[in-house]
């Protein structure tokens, strides 16, 4: 594999983390494919890995005491888990904020990659008139 493929990055982002930020943002990563196996993998921002499917849904950033991922059009997806967390107050982004010994909902987290992609595969409503 191409050692700059944005596969390749995520793989060397989520192996420098050596903690648990690196098996959190390894895990979401796998629950990511698993929800939808043709997301294309991104590399953006001088090191965000981002995960699209007809547009970018999905960011991974990690930070000292917090994995953030942010929703793009997160506002605008049923959260019935209410995995989100964090940018609450924005009008488009939502993001959940996983710390350390903290768990994710894998099968509501998976629901919701899916309403994302769904959302994106969206075709827009004409106006009419």
């Amino acid at each position: 594999m191409d050692k700059d493929a944005p596969s390749a990055l995520i793989d060397a982002r989520i192996a420098a983390l050596d903690d648990w930020r690196g098996e959190m943002l390894g895990h979401v990563r796998a629950l990511i494919k698993e929800a939808d196996p043709e997301v294309v993998e991104q590399w953006k921002w001088r090191g965000v890995p981002v995960w699209s499917h007809d547009g970018i849904f999905c960011t991974g950033e990690s930070y000292k005491r917090v994995v953030k991922l942010t929703f793009a059009k997160g506002a605008s997806l049923e959260d019935p888990a209410g995995l989100f967390n964090a940018s609450l107050e924005g009008n488009v982004r939502r993001a959940i904020d996983i710390v350390e010994g903290e768990r994710i909902d894998a099968d509501a987290f998976k629901a919701l990659i899916r309403a994302a992609v769904a959302l994106n595969m969206a075709k827009p409503r004409k106006k009419k008139g």
